[in-house]
């Protein structure tokens, strides 16, 4: 098996869950604090290319950098979303597993399963 990453958040409860459902499945991932170590644009489209996603179907549009940041805005192109997922990772859906060149989020934890 390929490496797998995680784009984790240790305070949420499904990142915690769905690491904690890899390490049973014996998955050791390289886990990538993404709000303390956001992906790059490149790194970005290349994962929502592999979701099959457009950036504002990866955003977590509750949070309040979503409005601060002006990601509700239909004007954007998909460079400027991304872009500014990028500055404002806390928009960024997660958990995010990569495995086997395919991507998923875990929400549910198990939907992750379906990559390994």
């Amino acid at each position: 098996m390929s490496t797998v990453k995680i784009y984790h958040n240790p305070r949420c409860s499904k990142s915690r869950q769905t690491l904690s459902l890899l390490e049973e499945q014996g998955v050791q991932p390289e886990i990538i604090k993404y709000l303390e170590t956001p992906p790059d644009e490149q790194t970005l489209a290349e994962i929502l290319d592999l979701l099959g996603l457009e950036p504002r179907e990866l955003m977590r549009k509750r949070e309040k950098e979503y409005k601060e940041a002006g990601l509700d805005d239909d004007s954007l192109t998909r460079e400027e979303q991304i872009a500014l997922m990028v500055k404002y990772p806390k928009v960024i859906e997660r958990p995010i597993v990569i495995a086997n060149g395919k991507a998923a989020i875990g929400r549910p934890p198990e939907k992750v399963l379906d990559i390994l």
